[in-house]
Formats: structure tokens, sequence, C-alpha cells
């Protein structure tokens, strides 16, 4: 079974806290396989039925968690090309994306090693609406009953699930991580951030390639200016992991890498 691998600064973690938040990465790998259309980004439909009307709640202001001064470790399952994480706080579990379709076993296999089932799963977050992440949300939902979907506006309309999907964006909170609105891969493209951990879920707003870091990729994003003006936001943040839709988690030095790659831009 894999062992949970500690993060960078674990030390200086320490003084925050003693329950443990835990990250599982499941899979990396390339975009080029993720099955979105090339130059508008919109994924395809061939594993997806036609998405039902969806209920959109009002936009959160907050969904609280007491605890958000946690140590940080992760895991890593291998789903060959793309990546989905299941966040873990003193026995309850968020997840963020799920893969294309037919991904839940592999998702399953990360709750179970860390000792929790799908009814501790409390969160489902989106980082935004291509097949390549959202393809196991409609089975997820279907096993982790008590889980609350969350997405960015502009993303929502076109992710088919049967309930009901709380638009997030800058400022909300969710399981104590912060939302950042981070348009361009998609316009409601969101990303996930533990600034007290300093790690960054990326989605597609960043990639990994060669133990570094890329914009989103332009034959599969939707807007590139906006994508561009991403990466300088993101840059703007502290953090020393970043962890990707597609590509290597960079662990250690992450986000120097984002300021230098933002000073390209």
């Amino acid at each position: 079974m894999p062992t949970i691998r500690p993060l960078t600064r674990r030390v200086f973690l320490r003084q925050f806290g003693t329950t443990s938040l835990a990250i599982a990465v499941l899979g990396l790998g390339a975009c080029s396989a993720s099955g979105e259309t090339a130059a508008t980004g919109d994924p395809t439909t061939t594993d997806q039925p036609p998405a039902p009307p969806t209920t959109r709640l009002p936009v959160a202001s907050t969904v609280p968690h007491a605890a958000t001064t946690e140590i940080v470790s992760y895991r890593r399952v291998n789903l060959g090309f793309v990546s989905a994480y299941i966040l873990i706080r003193a026995g309850s579990a968020a997840i963020v994306d799920t893969g294309v379709a037919g991904s839940a076993p592999d998702i399953e296999d990360g709750l179970t090693a860390v000792g929790l089932g799908w009814e501790d799963v409390e969160h489902l977050i989106l980082t935004h609406r291509h097949n390549d992440h959202i393809g196991s949300a409609e089975a997820v939902l279907m096993v982790a009953t008590s889980a609350t979907t969350y997405a960015g506006e502009g993303d929502i309309p076109q992710i088919p699930t049967s309930r009901p999907i709380v638009a997030v964006g800058d400022g909300d909170d969710v399981f104590g991580l912060q939302i950042i609105h981070t348009p361009g891969h998609t316009d409601g493209h969101i990303s996930v951030f533990d600034p007290v951990g300093g790690v960054l879920v990326a989605g597609d707003a960043l990639n990994g390639t060669d133990g570094g870091v890329t914009g989103a990729n332009p034959d599969f994003s939707s807007d590139m200016v906006a994508a561009n003006e991403t990466v300088k936001k993101l840059a703007g943040l502290k953090f020393d992991t970043v962890l990707f839709g597609h590509g290597e988690p960079v662990e250690g030095g992450a986000g120097a890498l984002v300021v230098a790659l933002a000073g390209g831009l």
C-alpha cells in the first residue's frame, strides 16, 4: 500500500497543529490525450450523456471548516494522463476533479489507502468543465451521497450532473481552502489554494513539464490572454508546492518558478 509522503517544510508547519491534511494525487500526464477539442477547449461528448438541466445554487460566500492549520502531505496514484486529488482533514475528505470516465474505482482506492470511504467525502470540487476532469463526477456523486459539488459559474452549464452545483470563485472558502478564479483555460476555471501548507492545486491553469511549470496549454484553452493573466495572478500567491491536472507535481520552490514564468509573459 502506498505511503503518504510528507511535503517539504513540515517542521515549519508543525507549529500550526497536530491533525492532518493529506492530498492524494490520482495520476498525471499530457493534455493531448484528454479528449478535449483543440483551440476552443470544448470537451468531446463521446463519453458523456447530454447535460441535463443543472440547478445552480447561489454563489457561495463561504463554506467554512473549523480547522485550517494542519500539516500537509500527499500521495499519488497514476491514472496515466490526468490527475485528481483527495484532500483529507480530520476524518473528512474533499475530492478535486474526477479524471476521465471510469476513474471512480481509482479514487475509491485512494480513499481506502488513507482509511476513508465514500461516506467521508463532504465536497467535490471541479476545476473546470473538460471531460478529463469531470468524466467520473456523476459516478462519484452516486456513491459520495453526502458530497456538495462546486465549480466556477462560467463552466457550470456544461457540467452534466444530476445534483446541484454551487458556484464558487474568488474569496470563497471550501473545506478551509481558498477558491481562486483562474480563467483562460475555460471561462469558469478555478484553482484551490491551501495558504497554510503552501500548496496550490492548479487544475489546468498551469502544467508541469520536466520538473518545471508552464502555463495553460494553448491548444485546449479558450482565451490565452486571460490564461496568461491568470499565471500572473497565481504568481502573487505564496506557495512551495503546485499540483497540476497534467504533469509532475513540483515540490519545493514552485512559487518562484511561477513568478519566473509570469515575468516572461
